[in-house]
């Protein structure tokens, strides 16, 4: 399994292409909910290539020069259980830390709080907040 750290268009297509398989097709999700504002220069692509082809992703962005927000963790639905989802995730972490920020927030859809707790990730409240069609929860880690 290959990682690339994608900033570049063509890098990013790789990003792009998991989502709108694991998102848009499975889940019904349109493509202008999948792909927002912060989907552009400056946001940051995690992606894993299974063999040159994109088998699963996540991105970050800036949000106050010390934190960043993580999102739009995917992994296809033929490569789930093999730990990919995880990979990802701590290849992102281990970026952001060499890009020097302190903190990361994300907004966990209900089903997936556990996943992120594993990862060392707390919730900031209670709270439960819409981003789409999920019901998410606001989770954040201390570098």
């Amino acid at each position: 399994m290959e990682v690339l750290r994608a900033e570049a268009e063509w890098q990013r297509a790789g990003a792009y292409s998991v989502r709108i398989e694991g998102m848009n097709r499975r889940h019904h999700i349109s493509l202008r909910e999948e792909f927002d504002e912060h989907d552009c220069d400056g946001t940051r692509y995690i992606v894993l290539l299974d063999d040159g082809y994109p088998v699963a992703t996540c991105r970050f962005y800036e949000t106050d020069g010390m934190s960043v927000i993580l999102g739009r963790v995917v992994v296809l639905p033929e490569y789930r259980g093999r730990k990919l989802g995880i990979r990802v995730v701590t290849e992102a972490e281990e970026w952001i830390k060499e890009l020097g920020y302190k903190e990361i927030r994300i907004d966990s859809r209900l089903e997936t709080t556990g996943f992120y707790e594993k990862l060392g990730y707390m919730h900031t409240d209670d709270t439960v907040i819409r981003s789409g069609s999920f019901d998410c929860v606001r989770m954040k880690k201390i570098l």
